[in-house]
């Protein structure tokens, strides 16, 4: 199921600050990750923008909301573009206004608090690299001459 968030919602709760230049740069690479580990798709809305724009970053579409409306004015806007496709979608937010406006159209709804614990479970469970693997001698050997042999004269 997809994901439509308020991203300065959530900002916040992932342990990132509002203030900090990058932050929903921030934002958008956690939740690449997620999406990575996960195979979801996220649109993430943003308000305060000098202009409005929105950038698709992998599995992550980052809407810009121009300042003077809110993302959550947008969010509420997407729901209706979606139509009865809505009910697909969990919208997360906190705000009680965007999480009405989601059920009546019947889109799934969670916090971005649970979202939040959700984003760190999935980074928990990711599997780690292993960086303990050792090199054969004869592997050694092997890559030598591939790239011997590739090496211009």
């Amino acid at each position: 199921m997809p994901y439509i968030i308020d991203g300065h919602n959530l900002i916040p709760k992932v342990g990132l600050r509002l203030n900090s230049i990058d932050d929903e740069m921030d934002l958008i690479s956690i939740l690449q990750e997620f999406c990575r580990l996960e195979h979801r798709q996220v649109e993430v809305f943003f308000d305060g923008a000098p202009q409005a724009q929105t950038r698709k970053l992998g599995a992550v579409t980052a809407h810009f909301v121009r300042l003077g409306t809110t993302a959550d004015h947008a969010i509420r806007n997407r729901l209706k573009r979606l139509g009865k496709s809505a009910r697909n979608w969990t919208v997360i937010s906190s705000d009680r206004e965007v999480q009405t406006e989601a059920r009546a159209v019947r889109a799934e709804v969670m916090s971005s608090d649970s979202f939040a614990g959700m984003l760190k479970q999935a980074r928990n469970s990711a599997p780690k690299p292993n960086n303990d693997r050792k090199i054969s001698p004869q592997e050694v050997d092997e890559w030598l001459k591939i790239f011997e042999r590739r090496k211009p004269k």
